[in-house]
């Protein structure tokens, strides 16, 4: 298991510390998996300096996407873009 520190923005974090948020949508540019620790640090990105605040999460799902291999036309993503739905 790894532990991966990643930046995110006040109203993120918020959302996250209080449970309303139970997803991250990040690029793909870093190796996670199912059971690794995600810690997020909030970064002010008016002042471009962390904040001193975190937050870990065990990491419990990941989906990894390319865009022109989604069930969507490459077409219709642009043009409407993606939404991602939380559930409980």
């Amino acid at each position: 298991m790894t532990v991966i520190k990643k930046k995110i923005w006040p109203e993120y974090f918020e959302a996250v510390v209080s449970g309303k948020k139970k997803y991250e949508l990040r690029l793909n540019d870093f190796e996670i998996s199912e059971g690794d620790t995600l810690i997020l640090e909030e970064w002010n990105p008016e002042t471009k300096e962390y904040t001193g605040r975190s937050v870990e999460k065990k990491v419990t799902f990941v989906g990894k996407f390319k865009l022109d291999k989604l069930f969507w036309p490459e077409e219709e993503i642009k043009e409407k873009g993606i939404q991602i739905i939380s559930l409980e």
